[in-house]
């Protein structure tokens, strides 16, 4: 059978199982397009910024475990993409990026819109491929998507000739095979068991839970050790949705802006448990005084992680799920009340959630108010954006299932939410989509609102509006003399916009029409904007300061306790 390479694009993506994809049309790219009239199977989501494709893809990905497909055209097509890509790899997304390119002719003589996009790619993928014939194209979708997945998943781009997709060829498409999980080696189980050890003699332990979990599919193996164990478990960023948040072991999340329960217990530990997190800096403050009287066992599928930032004493390389499952029936609960003691007296005496008093409208009153709307429906995901909203939102909601919460983490990208918002109500057609966004993000990209729109996709939007780059303010007013510099962030009137979209909106202004609000978007058929407009100048606290340690976490000043622990 002789098929074009881009219906052999499409045949292959089929056969992975790809339903949708995010895209934009261009040029190089169009033979692709074309070739989609014949394929009504594959659903196409026009969005209207290339970097939105990317950021839909991942979002859709993290909530289906399916890999996420993008679709652009040459040069600045491509090129918007590289956001989205990299934040991808450094989350760890599943994702396919399909890129058109001038024709093979043309490669190299700076043609219109030519862009060398796998030179660009090389380090935010985990591989690119340029496909030089259509001959080649099957095999390479097929690699693109095994790659994708294997391992630690992170994105794959396929760059393809404008004539590559024109040409005719025989086509034959390779068996699509699943990633198998890798066997336990008996090395691994030997270390298995010396993890075992030490968790069963700790006096002082705690687990730090990361975005793996979640990759892995690892919740519950991660809930049966801790209670195995009887650890508590602080999360990560990323980690949030891993472990119930009302469960009776959690303790929230830790680091820059983490509890401050949660960052001391980890210094005061005399056991780490890391489990599918890579200690970057925002977890561990200065490294060098990070957990500094325990010892560390870390979990990972990626060698490279494992000793990369902290001294590791039991390296355990695999699938979380895999490994959990060996490592849960040799732990024993063993009673450490002292240590869950002083636990309770750090939460007690330094309330990290508690909310200094004011007139004005708080936005952490609003993530608190939010909370309660979200309990009333355990299928209901938040997506944030990056800044002061992300860490209210980590700090006030709690997640109890898994992949409820997505956000930008290891590349922290302004404008991440409303486009992967739109991706994850795609993946999620059935379930609540909150959007939980800051005025400066989101006037990067809120041209996608008219793709939420018209796709018809009921995402809620809760708009923080200080009026500020918030989190640069911060940083400004608290370790730069309060040099205030290009971080007043005026925007349109978000109300009339919302209008101009076909989206339904309310602005807030005071306490009391927070939750009225919250229920009104709950019950709108259909996409909705509300605009908390909020006290300027509160800031995030708990905070490590910079080139500080866990220890040295600085209280809000408002709520601060002379009370020693």
């Amino acid at each position: 059978m002789k098929l074009k390479g881009s219906e052999i694009i499409c045949e292959s993506l089929l056969r992975e199982g790809v339903e949708v994809i995010f895209g934009h049309p261009g040029g190089a790219i169009l033979p692709f397009y074309d070739a989609l009239w014949s394929y009504p199977q594959l659903r196409h989501i026009l969005v209207r910024h290339e970097q939105a494709a990317a950021h839909a893809a991942d979002g859709y990905s993290r909530v289906t475990g399916r890999v996420g497909v993008c679709v652009a055209t040459s040069g600045p097509g491509a090129t918007n993409l590289v956001t989205g890509i990299m934040g991808a790899k450094a989350d760890s997304v599943a994702m396919v990026a399909i890129t058109g390119q001038v024709s093979r002719a043309s490669l190299g003589t700076e043609a219109f819109q030519e862009c060398d996009i796998c030179s660009i790619a090389a380090t935010c993928t985990k591989k690119a491929f340029m496909v030089m014939t259509p001959a080649d194209l099957a095999a390479t979708v097929r690699e693109a998507f095994y790659i994708a997945q294997e391992g630690r998943p992170g994105p794959v781009l396929i760059d393809v000739p404008r004539d590559v997709q024109l040409e005719l060829t025989e086509a034959e498409f390779p068996e699509v095979t699943g990633v198998p999980v890798p066997e336990v080696s008996e090395e691994t189980l030997e270390r298995l068991k010396e993890a075992a050890r030490l968790i069963n003699e700790a006096e002082r332990p705690v687990i730090i839970s990361g975005h793996g979990i979640l990759t892995s599919g690892a919740n519950q193996e991660l809930k049966s050790l801790a209670e195995r164990s009887g650890i508590p478990v602080i999360t990560t960023l990323l980690g949030l949705g891993g472990f119930p948040g009302g469960h009776p072991l959690s303790m929230g999340m830790l680091g820059m802006h983490g509890m401050y329960w949660s960052n001391i217990a980890v210094d005061q530990a005399d056991l780490i448990v890391g489990l599918g997190m890579r200690f970057d800096d925002r977890v561990t403050g200065k490294v060098d005084t990070f957990a500094p009287h325990a010892r560390i066992i870390h979990m990972d599928i990626d060698p490279t992680q494992i000793g990369r930032n902290v001294p590791v004493e039991v390296p355990l390389v695999g699938d979380a799920k895999a490994l959990l499952r060996k490592l849960a029936p040799m732990v024993v609960n063993t009673p450490r009340p002292d240590w869950m003691q002083y636990i309770e007296n750090l939460k007690r005496d330094h309330p990290s959630l508690a909310i200094p008093p004011s007139d004005k409208l708080q936005p952490q009153s609003v993530l608190r108010a939010l909370n309660t709307v979200l309990q009333e429906d355990p299928e209901t995901t938040v997506v944030t954006g990056v800044g002061q909203h992300q860490m209210w939102a980590a700090q006030f909601l709690s997640f109890n299932q898994t992949n409820s919460f997505v956000s930008s983490g290891g590349l922290g990208a302004m404008g991440f939410e409303l486009p992967a918002a739109l991706g994850v109500q795609v993946g999620k057609p059935g379930a609540p989509v909150w959007c939980v966004a800051g005025d400066g993000g989101f006037q990067m990209t809120l041209q996608e609102l008219i793709t939420i729109s018209e796709e018809k996709l009921p995402v809620k939007i809760a708009l923080i509006n200080n009026g500020h780059l918030g989190m640069v303010r911060q940083w400004q007013e608290m370790y730069f003399e309060n040099h205030l510099k290009a971080v007043p962030v005026p925007g349109p009137d978000f109300i009339k916009l919302a209008e101009a979209y076909g989206v339904g909106s309310v602005r807030v202004t005071e306490q009391e029409d927070i939750l009225p609000a919250l229920r009104k978007a709950q019950a709108h058929d259909g996409p909705f904007l509300i605009e908390f407009v909020v006290d300027s100048t509160t800031n995030v606290y708990p905070m490590v300061p910079p080139g500080g340690s866990l220890a040295d976490t600085i209280e809000d000043p408002a709520l601060a306790t002379t009370k020693g622990i």
